[in-house]
């Protein structure tokens, strides 16, 4: 599966299955993203970056850094210190990607503008 930020000055593939989406609640997840962090993963061995003019990273916490595009300002990537995978933001793969949300962590951080009460499907 393909995906990249809004201008294209990053680009990446995922080798299939991917997990399922996550969706994040917390602070950090919420400030980096303008709202909750909606995100894949996927093994580090079945990511690969195809273009990465823009890529830079934020060491967002001792337990994580985040990857973005320094030009277009996309939020891209979470990645947890000294494991050997990565979380990949549903909304920058192209889609049809038949991946749903199937978890929300943090919701006790939720801002209070928004339920995380799933809302049913039309």
């Amino acid at each position: 599966m393909n995906g990249s930020c809004l201008c294209g000055q990053v680009r990446f593939t995922l080798d299939e299955p991917l997990r399922a989406v996550i969706a994040c609640h917390c602070s950090q997840c919420r400030k980096t993203s303008g709202h909750f962090w909606a995100a894949t993963a996927v093994p580090l061995d079945r990511f690969h970056l195809t273009e990465a003019a823009g890529l830079r990273w934020f060491q967002s916490s001792p337990e994580a850094r985040r990857g973005f595009c320094q030009n277009c300002g996309s939020s891209l990537f979470w990645q947890p210190t000294g494991e050997d995978r990565i979380s990949v933001a549903a909304g920058a793969l192209d889609g049809p990607t038949g991946l749903q949300i199937t978890e929300h962590w943090f919701t006790e951080d939720a801002g209070d503008y928004y339920s995380t009460e799933a809302e049913p499907k039309p």
